[in-house]
């Protein structure tokens, strides 16, 4: 009996030094090798408490992490993306949906994952299987909550398609989950509170999930580990709400090779501006003594700064002391201009190199009026019938689409020359269009067109008010897609119109519409108040005793 419980005890000693074990390597390998998940796969939506810049909170994640997991998949994989809704916090919304930034979806608008444009959100406790493919994309991507302001709650992760062939892969030696490198803004306050303040601002920056905010604790920030005299590209996602960010790494060159899913002729630089929404891949190279380095990752928010490893992280050569970097910040020399990133592969501008030369031109002109935007005098408010819906049912023309003036009808096969200009405040706004790359023939505070080798990218910035965006591309992807600032805030707040390709032939464009895409609109609008949560009236409340600038209160969530 004695031995029996002796062998009993070791037993479970043993294993409790194992489970130990696992655990340790887990938490470490969480930090510098996150779980990466292959493109068939289940994102589980969920709440969970936790501290990334040491302020805890209740907050929306994916698979209880963030960043979400990296979703990784090889150029032509197909994806099988399962989104499970599981969530139950009722101060922040309990109904989801996914988008897939940066994917084209060509042939499956159903699977975009945009509320109110392509689809109806998922309910809590329903799951809808998005299943697509992106035969001729490889490069840096991510996935985000469509659903309002849902993502600054936490629901945001980085998506890779990696190309076994990539032309420039003889630049760098390593490529992996290691050096996918997430910049965010955190939040101490719920997004369903922070969407009725006007110009609220984030309370930290994170890299790879970690951070620390003004005034806060020293709690722990991301390390990125290289080794001397190898050669790293470094994938920058910006995950961010509102702020963009100026990234540096003391001491280091960057060559940038990629921007938004599209390989650039190799530009170095020692500093990037990089907006909310867009990527960049950069190859590092580990060629400087073996140390610590300061990463640098600061917003254009009122008073930002690097006290107290604020806006920081940490590269570190193996072989260095595991202490923070003691490096000198210095002014940049030679940093990113968007006009001298060229596209690598097939560059040029579609259709007649002239300005006002496309099949089609648009002007659209966004203005802000007690913090609501107007795009060409109409603020977007999201249609309880999303658009695809309504076009799968009849609807072909500007006057039968809704909402009224924020559809735009475009033919088929057609080059698209859209000139955005902005007044007021709000900007820089980094604008986002869905289902299309495209070319970037005139950068904000620029005054040349360039139709010969623009950058062609998915999110660009409109600059200052004033100056003016010009960006071509070909409507060869019918679908209503979104265009819309990736400022989430400003996307509530009315900043965005649909792209309605060819209506006349999404049907025919589209792949089999799965019947579990039809269920979800019958689904979503029999929810009570309560199962849609986002905190009602209690929020408003929150809100007035932060600030006195507040939009009015919407009499439910809305649909985006």
């Amino acid at each position: 009996m004695i031995t029996m419980f002796i062998s009993v005890l070791i037993a479970s000693i043993i294993s409790s030094i194992n489970a130990a074990a696992i655990v340790s390597r887990s938490q470490s390998y969480s930090i510098s090798q996150p779980a990466v998940l292959g493109p068939k796969t289940r994102l589980t939506i969920g709440n969970k408490v936790v501290a990334p810049d040491g302020f805890e909170r209740s907050v929306t994640l994916v698979d209880g992490v963030f960043p979400g997991p990296l979703i990784a998949a090889q150029k032509g994989d197909d994806f099988a993306i399962e989104v499970v809704n599981e969530l139950q916090d009722e101060s922040m919304f309990m109904s989801t949906s996914v988008h897939w930034h940066g994917l084209y979806q060509n042939g499956t608008n159903y699977a975009d994952g945009a509320s109110s444009v392509t689809q109806c959100p998922i309910a809590q406790n329903h799951s809808f299987l998005h299943s697509f493919s992106a035969p001729n994309q490889a490069g840096t991507y991510w996935y985000h909550s469509h659903y309002s302001v849902q993502y600054c709650d936490g629901l945001r992760g980085p998506l890779v398609i990696y190309d076994p062939h990539d032309p420039l892969a003889h630049m760098y030696d390593i490529d992996d989950a290691s050096t996918v490198v997430t910049l965010s803004d955190w939040y101490h306050t719920v997004a369903t509170v922070l969407r009725y303040v006007i110009g609220n601002t984030a309370s930290s920056s994170l890299v790879n999930g970690l951070g620390r905010y003004a005034g806060g604790p020293m709690s722990a920030l991301a390390v990125i580990t290289v080794e001397q005299g190898k050669r790293y590209r470094m994938r920058l996602i910006s995950m961010s709400c509102d702020p963009n960010f100026q990234f540096s790494i003391d001491g280091h060159n960057l060559t940038v090779i990629e921007a938004d899913g599209e390989l650039t002729e190799p530009l170095m630089v020692d500093q990037l501006q990089i907006y909310a929404g867009q990527r960049y891949s950069v190859v590092l190279v580990a060629d400087k003594p073996v140390d610590n380095y300061w990463i640098r990752n600061l917003p254009n928010t009122a008073n930002a700064s690097y006290e107290g490893g604020t806006n920081s992280a940490i590269l570190r050569y193996k072989g260095a002391r595991k202490v923070e970097p003691a490096t000198v910040n210095t002014a940049p020399k030679n940093p990113l201009a968007e006009t001298n990133l060229h596209a690598l592969i097939n560059p040029g501008a579609p259709g007649i190199p002239e300005y006002g030369k496309a099949d089609i031109n648009l002007n659209l002109e966004v203005s802000v009026i007690d913090g609501i935007f107007y795009v060409n005098n109409v603020t977007f408010k999201p249609p309880t019938v999303p658009v695809l819906l309504q076009i799968l049912s009849g609807a072909q023309e500007p006057s039968q689409l809704l909402p009224n003036g924020s559809v735009i009808v475009l033919e088929a096969d057609k080059v698209v020359e859209l000139t955005l200009s902005t007044t007021g405040f709000g900007g820089p706004h980094p604008i986002h269009l869905h289902g299309h790359s495209f070319d970037v023939v005139q950068s904000a505070g620029n005054s040349t067109l360039n139709y010969v080798n623009p950058v062609r990218r998915d999110v660009v910035s409109t600059g200052s008010p004033g100056q003016q965006v010009v960006i071509r591309w070909v409507t060869d992807n019918s679908g209503p897609w979104f265009l819309h600032c990736h400022i989430d805030w400003h996307l509530e707040a009315g900043l965005a119109v649909v792209m309605a390709e060819s209506p006349s032939g999404t049907r025919a464009h589209l792949n089999h519409i799965p019947h579990a895409w039809d269920q979800l609109c019958p689904t979503f609008d029999s929810l009570t108040p309560s199962q849609l949560g986002g905190g009602g009236l209690k929020s408003y409340e929150e809100a007035a005793n932060i600030s006195t600038l507040l939009y009015p209160p919407p009499p439910l969530p809305s649909m985006k």
